[in-house]
């Protein structure tokens, strides 16, 4: 019982730090960066983006986005999502790296989907 009780206490802390990190790291007046043209860039594989995606979205995967963000105008703003919200933050990083300087993280693409859902009415 007491190492249930253990493994519970741990598995909620890792849950309480990973949503306090999306809060963190996730930025805010996206749908008014998407209203003004931003760009959606899912970091997701290929075969994940073709599964579903937001619609006008861009796919390039984080795996393969150091060799093709030269496909990118660094003088457009760009949100970057994945599945969860991992993957776009070290997208974010390596963009602003190469110098582009309007990145923001969308975190999940499905939340972000949400996001716009209910902001662009």
């Amino acid at each position: 019982m007491r190492n249930l009780i253990i493994a519970g206490s741990i598995l909620l802390v890792l849950y309480i730090g990973y949503r306090v990190y999306r809060y963190c790291t996730l930025d805010k007046g996206l749908g008014k960066l998407v209203k003004e043209g931003a760009v959606i860039l899912d970091v997701r594989t290929p075969q994940e983006f073709e599964m579903e995606h937001i619609k006008g979205s861009i796919n390039i995967s984080l795996g393969t986005i150091r060799e093709r963000y030269v496909e990118l105008d660094s003088s457009k703003t760009y949100i970057t999502v994945c599945s969860h919200g991992l993957r776009s933050v070290k997208a974010e990083s390596i963009l602003k790296e190469r110098g582009f300087k309007h990145v923001y993280n969308g975190g999940a693409w499905s939340d972000l989907q949400k996001t716009l859902s209910t902001s662009l009415k």
